[in-house]
C-alpha cells in the first residue's frame, strides 16, 4: 500500500462519558490552519443519530484537544432528521464551506428499505471557525430529494462557475453552478465510474481534491462484492474537472483488527510535503495515514 498507517492508530475513539459520542467516531473532515489541523468528525451515541464533533491536532497525529460536546446537529427538519453524516470542508475566500450527508426519515418509496439520503451544503466564517463559534449559514440541499453521497467542492471556479463531486450510485458525478446557494440548474455529467473489482459495487469522492503544481488529486473509496472498503486515487486535470484518470490498484486497504472490512476517508491536509490522510476504521474510530506527496504523484506518472 502506498499511504502507510500510523502506528498509534487509532487516534480517536468514542468516549463512553459522552452520550452523543460514545458508540462511533469515524469519517472526519481535516483543514490546516493556524498552525493546527482542525478536525470536525462524526459521531454516533445512544440515540444512532450522527452529530459532529471537533478536535484539534498540532502535528497531526495526537489529539491536543477536543470540545466535550457537537459543532453541528440535525435540524429536525424532514431532510436531515436522522443525522448529518461524513462532512467535507474546503476553504473558499475566508470562508468554509462544507459538505454533509442529510440524513431523514422519509424513505425513498413504500417498499423502499433505506431512508432519504442527500448531499447538503453550508458554510462558516474562517474566523468564527477558529475562535470555535459556531455559526453555521444556511444548510443548502443542492439537488433535492436525489440519492446523493460523497459531495466535495472544488477550492477555485472553472470557467467561472463553481464545481463540485458527488455521488449517486455506483458513479462519481459533476456538478456546475454560478453560485454557491442554488444548483438547479445544474449541469450533471459521469467523470468516474467502477472498472476494477476492488471498486466494482460503488465509488465516491473521499476528501475534496487537493491542488499540485500539474493538477489536482483525489482519494475516493471503492467498493467490492463483498463490502469491503478500500481507498484509491485519481488525477484530474488543472483546467478541466472532466478530465480524470485513476490508480488502478488501491493506496489503502483494511488489513488491522480494529479496521475489520473498512477505511473510509472525507479529510486530508498536506503537512512539510506529506499527505496526511484521515479514515474512518470499520465505522467506529478514527485513524491515520501519511505518504510522501511525491511518491503519490509518482504512482500516477506525474
Amino acid at each position: 500500500m502506498v499511504l502507510r498507517k500510523c502506528e498509534k492508530n487509532p487516534i480517536l475513539e468514542p468516549i463512553e462519558g459522552h452520550p452523543w459520542e460514545s458508540e462511533r467516531v469515524f469519517n472526519c473532515a481535516a483543514v490546516y490552519e493556524k498552525g493546527k489541523v482542525h478536525i470536525v468528525y462524526r459521531a454516533q451515541g445512544e440515540d444512532g443519530i450522527s452529530r459532529l464533533g471537533y478536535a484539534s491536532s498540532s502535528d497531526g497525529f495526537h489529539i491536543d484537544d477536543r470540545l466535550d460536546t457537537p459543532i453541528f446537529s440535525p435540524t429536525g427538519a424532514l431532510f436531515e432528521s436522522s443525522g448529518c453524516e461524513d462532512p467535507r470542508i474546503t476553504r473558499i475566500g475566508d470562508s468554509y464551506y462544507m459538505c454533509y450527508t442529510a440524513y431523514g426519515n422519509r424513505r425513498w418509496s413504500k417498499s423502499a428499505k433505506s431512508r432519504l439520503a442527500q448531499v447538503a451544503i453550508t458554510s462558516i466564517s474562517l474566523r468564527d471557525f477558529l475562535d470555535r463559534r459556531w455559526n453555521w449559514g444556511k444548510r443548502i440541499y443542492p439537488f433535492p430529494e436525489v440519492d446523493s453521497k460523497n459531495c466535495v467542492l472544488f477550492p477555485q471556479k472553472f470557467q467561472g462557475k463553481y464545481v463540485l463531486y458527488h455521488r449517486i450510485p455506483p458513479h462519481i458525478w459533476i456538478a456546475y453552478s454560478d453560485t454557491l446557494a442554488d444548483w438547479s440548474a445544474s449541469h450533471h455529467k459521469i467523470v468516474m465510474s467502477p472498472v476494477e473489482e476492488w471498486e466494482k459495487v460503488k465509488i465516491g469522492s473521499g476528501p475534496p481534491p487537493i491542488e499540485v503544481g500539474e493538477g489536482w488529486l483525489l482519494i475516493y473509496h471503492g467498493v467490492d462484492e463483498k463490502f469491503t472498503y478500500r481507498l484509491g486515487l485519481a488525477f484530474i486535470d488543472k483546467e478541466d474537472p472532466t478530465k480524470v484518470s485513476k490508480l488502478r490498484t488501491p493506496i489503502l486497504e483494511p488489513t488491522e483488527e480494529y479496521e475489520e472490512k473498512i477505511v473510509f476517508s472525507c479529510g486530508a491536509v498536506v503537512l512539510d510535503g506529506k499527505l496526511v490522510v484521515y479514515y474512518g476504521a470499520a465505522d467506529r474510530v478514527i485513524c491515520a495515514a501519511v505518504a510522501e506527496l511525491s511518491e503519490l504523484l509518482s504512482q500516477l506518472n506525474i
